[in-house]
Formats: structure tokens, sequence, C-alpha cells
């Protein structure tokens, strides 16, 4: 069953994640000083960073037509902001990027739940 919930979660993610996969494989000035912070080398941002975040939002996307494909998307981007989050614990990051990161971390745990059957 799909519910209006869903559909809004879902667009919400496929929305912030495709911004932020572009930013990140763009380079996007605003997020240098963070990621370096974090200790996350330059070159991980075209691959994995903005291509996994990029891939994601598409098979979200996708997954409102297949929900499999969507589910799939989703578990993915959960695993990607649960290594983000610890990404920054390990570099005693607690920045404006951290707590960017829990927030993916959430937006995406609630489009995943809110895709699988709930019977």
């Amino acid at each position: 069953m799909t519910t209006t919930a869903y559909f809004a979660v879902t667009l919400a993610a496929i929305a912030a994640n495709g911004f932020s996969g572009i930013a990140a494989l763009l380079h996007f000035q605003p997020i240098m000083p963070g990621m370096a912070k974090a200790g996350v080398p330059v070159s991980w941002l075209t691959f994995p960073i903005g291509t996994l975040k990029t891939l994601g939002a598409l098979g979200l996307a996708a997954g409102l037509l297949f929900r499999p494909l969507g589910v799939s998307a989703a578990i993915g981007l959960v695993l990607f902001f649960v290594c983000a989050v610890y990404t920054h614990i390990r570099a005693s990051d607690y920045g404006a990027q951290f707590g960017l990161a829990i927030g993916f971390l959430g937006l995406n745990v609630a489009a995943l739940a809110l895709s699988l059957p709930s019977g």
C-alpha cells in the first residue's frame, strides 16, 4: 500500500540525497572544509561519495515505480550514512556536517521504514 507519507518522505530523500550527491561530484566549495575536518580525501568526493549518493537518489526515484529497487536504494543510503556518522565521530568532528549526516541518516531510515510492507 502506498501512502502519502511514503511519497512525501521519499521525495524529500530523493531531493536531499540528489543535491548532496551532485554537490560532492562538483566539489561544491561550502562542503569542502567539513570534509577536510572529517578527514575525507578530496578524491573520494567523486567516487565513492558523490556517485553513491546520486545513485541512491536515482534508486529511490525508481523505487516509486518498482518498490524493491527503492528498498534496496534506501538500505544502501542508510548504510552509507551510518558510515558517514562513524567517520565524523572517529575524527571528533561534531560540526554542522555531522549534524547533516545524522539528519540524512534519519531521513533515509524513514524512507526505508515507509517503503517496507506493513502487514
